[in-house]
């Protein structure tokens, strides 16, 4: 049995592997062609937080593969009436064959996967988001044909987000750029872990820095779900660090625009690079189905 709750629970083969299965899974899709792969298999979606491509992406993947999903949101489940987590996680693991978890602390989806007896999977956290990354990796893949040695350039908070981009950098073999606002680095501990793993990984003091010559640009909202008391205050501290025209013309001239979604147009970043021809965005999207699908049948094709 395998989890996957950040990038580092796959070896550089299986990685290589979801990719290459991603991109034939969507081909199948987008031909009509059934693929079936996990028929009578059940995925328990268990949510936290908000969501629509997540929720979304999961759910129609599990249709498309044969199987059902389950969802499962935390204010209609006992975990919401104060079940301990230890307790839900041996439950539905005796019910389904995989559980997904979008909630806040990481350490809720950690205990959930000690306890658990199917392979649980990280929907996102307030630590990583990794899924998001083998669908933004996918559509790198489809532009430019390759992952390893692309530079990937993040401007904005040091978030989940980043965090994912680190922990991928030595698995996938990306460059990985950043530059974040005073104060908003991201976790240290994480970016010792992922440079020790091999990650190329550097930190700069300013966008203009940190983007020359990328390969792709990517952000995110400068006020996570959460965090929404605090935009203000980020709105002041993340001055000068909109990804805008001017920034994109210091990246590779076949630069790709990323972002995770839902944006903040004028914030984060300006309307005419989210909407111009670099942009990415409704792709890296739709991968998130594509990617999934492919995590899905490398944790539950053989479990069961």
């Amino acid at each position: 049995m395998k989890h996957f709750l950040t990038l580092a629970d796959l070896t550089a083969a299986e990685a290589a592997q979801l990719l290459a299965r991603a991109k034939e899974l969507k081909a199948l899709q987008k031909q009509g062609i059934p693929h079936a792969t996990l028929q009578g298999k059940t995925l328990g979606m268990i949510f936290d937080k908000s969501s629509t491509r997540t929720r979304v992406s999961f759910e129609v993947g599990m249709f498309q593969l044969g199987g059902h999903a389950l969802f499962l949101h935390s204010n209609v489940t006992q975990l919401g009436r104060g079940e301990p987590v230890a307790d839900s996680a041996r439950v539905l693991s005796r019910m389904v064959d995989g559980i997904t978890i979008r909630t806040y602390a990481h350490s809720t989806l950690e205990e959930f996967a000690r306890h658990a007896t199917v392979p649980v999977i990280n929907a996102l956290t307030d630590l990583t988001h990794p899924c998001q990354i083998l669908a933004d990796l996918l559509t790198l893949l489809e532009h430019h044909g390759a992952v390893q040695d692309k530079t990937v350039c993040w401007i904005g908070d040091g978030n989940n987000m980043l965090h994912s981009w680190m922990n991928g950098a030595a698995i996938f073999g990306y460059r990985l750029r950043y530059a974040c606002p005073e104060g908003y680095l991201p976790d240290a501990r994480l970016l010792a872990a992922a440079q020790a793993q091999g990650g190329d990984i550097s930190g700069y003091a300013t966008p203009a820095e940190a983007v020359c010559g990328a390969d792709v640009v990517t952000t995110d909202v400068w006020a996570s779900m959460g965090q929404e008391d605090e935009q203000q205050q980020r709105m002041r501290d993340f001055a000068g660090f909109q990804v805008d025209s001017a920034l994109m013309s210091g990246a590779a001239q076949n630069a790709l625009f990323m972002h995770c979604l839902p944006a903040h147009r004028g914030e984060e970043v300006s309307s005419e690079v989210i909407d111009g021809p670099q942009s990415v965005v409704w792709d890296e999207a739709e991968n998130r189905l594509h990617a999934q699908k492919a995590l899905l049948e490398l944790l539950l094709g053989n479990n069961g």
